[in-house]
């Protein structure tokens, strides 16, 4: 098997931080590029709306929680892209996933969001039992 795209979802959590680890090694042992996707829910994006002052402050915002994963990849020689997308969280990585010929993807086991976790069911649950390349979960 090889991974020579990788899907990296992140959410802007220490766990999503450790995913962007893995898949940094994954694409540097496979000279693979990374595909990064941060998904923006529905009460999410009208969260951010009410809290940024203006389209600009609304753009810092969800770029903060990109940041530290950005830094990541700039100390790298890794080739990536950022994509935010709109949408429930699993099913928005699944679609992307499998629409995309992406060869792998990488997530943590949990995000921002533990109570949603916990009642729902993970994220990483839904797009591992979804997608259709291989999935590494980071705890």
């Amino acid at each position: 098997m090889v991974f020579k795209r990788i899907l990296l979802a992140v959410d802007g959590s220490e766990h999503s931080i450790r995913s962007a680890k893995y898949a940094i090694e994954l694409a540097e042992k496979f000279n693979g590029v990374i595909n990064v996707v941060y998904v923006v829910d529905g009460n999410k994006a009208k969260s951010d709306v009410l809290h940024a002052t203006d389209k600009f402050a609304l753009e810092k915002m969800r770029n903060d929680k990109l940041k530290a994963v950005k830094e990541l990849l700039n100390k790298t020689d890794i080739q990536y892209e950022i994509k935010i997308l709109h949408g429930e969280a699993g099913p928005t990585i699944v679609n992307y996933a499998n629409n995309n010929e992406i060869d792998g993807v990488v997530l943590g086991s949990r995000g921002v969001n533990n109570l949603q976790t916990f009642i729902l069911g993970s994220v990483s649950h839904k797009v591992a039992k979804r997608v259709e390349c291989p999935v590494l979960i980071v705890k």
